[in-house]
């Protein structure tokens, strides 16, 4: 072990700096009252109902704070996305002590008061939830579900060179199959154009109940299984504090140089094969530093610590735990008298948008920029008259997609688990290729390491890679058989809720929408069977409330071309397109079609044998209330 890495000084400041967002991770789950500790505690000062994750907290404190290190030491750019979403009291404790909390939430001042506000609101009526969350400065990455933490940290690094995502992975969350998936990414992360990312696996040992996988295997299997994976894995194990602090500092220090130098060469010399990027393995135990047993039963290192170490307070000795174990952090050394934590430990936390909880790549709509889009119309089927002629609807919107891709070299791409060319894009390969930074043969059918079109056989790990790319700024379109779209119903619903909170968040700017396209939809899967046979998506979709989610059926190209434009369009949408891939026959010229789906809703008269009367069938096309914007969009292109 580098005993030298940090001095007797920065080693003292380091864990002080832990030991104040450990304090302040406690008092969120406990505290109601007596923020400082200035009083003996008592009953009335603790909540109620107790609800919180201590166990993984500590851990994400410690990375956040020898972060911090690296980021002032190299001037980095850096995002923190925690897999273990649960810490979300460490999480909110380290945007409160780089001020960041404050500025966005004036009511949580940097004093006593703004301190017992900060404590009061965590998993209380009208506060905050628990885990990482849109009101949490610095997050992209909802913590209420497990298994995609990589795939929205390497989402958040294509096309962003100057950026390095640190990536938490929980131990009970790498049982996940998206997240063992995710492993892989790194085979289409490319130095030359793309930031890093930094996988940190966090071993402490245990899910609420029972012990987790990756912990109880040799250490030569786990070290051997991320070489197979294609990292180069750090080790950090221990539990004194003092020691651990001098291992992950110089770790870090390695690792942030390994980074540095594979974007040099690469950056210099140009993409030659893919690199062997590192990651951290940090076991450390669970629940470090809280109560080492309650009620006779060891809890530190153990299960017990998962949640609430001490869940019912009244129980007799758990006030006094409650208070040496908060005192056992000497907030009377981390806080002046008035609650703010003192000038020596404030001063090491970044500066301005170098704090991770102010980077504004976790405020993505801050950087997001319109996309130059070509004139939709000039992609128009030409029709004599309704009927006489037949296209593939997506083999038309494909060429559009493709000058797309073209006018926009660095802020949008396309996502696919292998099927573009089945949806009939196969049109964007006349400008990109598939994205591969593993080994390509000479017969392999348009993949280079700097391809713009991501396709991995799983629909979790495109969908990550979108939201994660959305969420930083940029624009993407996400095209799927209607069918297998339901493998990330859960995803969806993570993102829509994501978007309906920040909505009502005045410091989220609004992110470009996430869009879907579904084709090889039911009514043409005759060939496939009953298993590629499941309109229900829509279903799933149209349970959410219509300020977030817009669903399309248009009946031809020309209408799927007015949507396709209307979607790239719009902001903090999850759009759903549902078209045919297969010969159909073309109804409305460009004109019609741009006047039916500006009017959201109308009758083909030329189509009916009944006129005058009430219409059997309806078709719609954009909703009323998006008709201004989509004029306006017309009349600007």
């Amino acid at each position: 072990m580098n005993t030298k890495t940090l001095n007797s000084e920065s080693l003292r400041k380091l864990d002080a700096y832990w030991r104040a967002a450990n304090y302040l991770a406690v008092g969120q789950i406990y505290l109601y009252d007596n923020p400082l500790l200035k009083k003996p505690l008592r009953l009335e000062h603790i909540k109620p109902r107790l609800l919180g994750h201590w166990g993984t907290t500590p851990g994400l404190n410690f990375i956040y704070a020898h972060l911090n290190r690296v980021i002032k030491k190299h001037d980095l750019n850096v995002i923190y996305i925690t897999g273990p979403g649960h810490g979300g009291p460490g999480i909110v404790a380290n945007a409160y002590l780089e001020g960041t909390y404050s500025e966005v939430y004036p009511a949580i001042s940097q004093d006593e008061e703004g301190m017992k506000r900060l404590f009061k609101q965590f998993s209380f009526p009208g506060g905050i939830p628990s885990h990482v969350a849109p009101e949490t400065p610095g997050s992209i990455h909802e913590g209420g579900e497990l298994g995609y933490s990589l795939s929205h940290a390497f989402g958040a690094a294509f096309d962003n060179p100057d950026l390095l995502v640190a990536c938490v992975v929980g131990d009970g969350e790498a049982e996940t199959g998206p997240l063992a998936t995710s492993w892989h990414l790194n085979k289409f992360l490319n130095p030359v154009r793309d930031g890093a990312v930094l996988p940190i696996l966090h071993l402490n040992g245990y899910k609420i109940a029972g012990p987790t996988v990756l912990a109880r295997i040799p250490h030569d299997e786990l070290e051997a299984l991320f070489r197979g994976y294609g990292y180069t894995p750090y080790f950090v194990e221990g539990d004194d504090p003092m020691e651990m602090h001098q291992l992950m500092a110089a770790k870090l220090d390695t690792v942030v140089g390994e980074i540095q130098r594979i974007q040099h060469d690469a950056r210099n010399y140009g993409f030659q094969e893919r690199p062997h990027w590192p990651m951290i393995i940090l076991r450390s135990p669970k629940g470090w530093t809280g109560p080492k047993a309650v009620d006779g039963k060891l809890t530190e290192g153990t299960f017990r610590s998962h949640q609430v170490p001490m869940g019912e307070m009244s129980h007799p000795g758990h006030v006094e735990i409650l208070e040496k174990w908060m005192k056992s952090y000497r907030p009377e050394e981390l806080f002046d008298k008035a609650g703010r934590l003192i000038p020596e430990l404030a001063e090491l936390a970044p500066r301005g948008e170098r704090r991770m909880s102010a980077n504004p790549h976790a405020n993505g709509g801050l950087l997001l920029r319109d996309l130059h889009l070509p004139d939709f119309r000039d992609y128009a089927v030409k029709l004599t008259k309704p009927g006489a002629v037949d296209a593939e609807a997506t083999n038309v919107q494909g060429q559009f997609i493709r000058d797309v891709i073209k006018l926009n070299p660095a802020n949008f791409r396309v996502f696919s688990p292998d099927e573009t060319s089945s949806n009939r894009w196969a049109a964007v390969f006349e400008v990109t290729n598939r994205c591969s930074t593993a080994e390509i043969i000479p017969i392999d059918d348009h993949i280079a390491s700097d391809g713009r079109v991501m396709e991995m056989l799983s629909e979790h790990q495109c969908e990550g890679w979108l939201e994660g790319y959305l969420l930083t700024g940029r624009h993407g379109f996400f095209s799927c058989y209607e069918a297998f779209i339901h493998i990330v119903d859960s995803m969806f619903n993570q993102h829509a809720k994501w978007l309906k909170v920040a909505n009502h968040i005045p410091w989220r700017r609004p992110i470009a929408s996430l869009n879907y396209l579904l084709s090889s939809h039911v009514w043409r899967q005759d060939h496939n069977g009953f298993s590629h046979q499941d309109p229900g998506f829509i279903d799933h979709v149209v349970n959410k409330k219509a300020e977030i989610i817009r669903v399309y059926l248009p009946p031809d190209a020309n209408t799927l071309l007015s949507v396709t434009d209307h979607c790239l369009r719009s902001r903090n949408y999850v759009n759903v397109i549902v078209a045919g891939k297969q010969p159909e026959a073309q109804w409305l010229d460009m004109d019609a079609a741009i006047s039916h789906c500006t009017a959201g809703i109308g009758i083909w008269s030329w189509a009916s044998n009944d006129q005058g009367g009430e219409p059997d069938v309806r078709r719609g096309g954009l909703k009323q209330a998006e008709c201004d914007s989509h004029r306006h969009a017309l009349r600007k292109g």
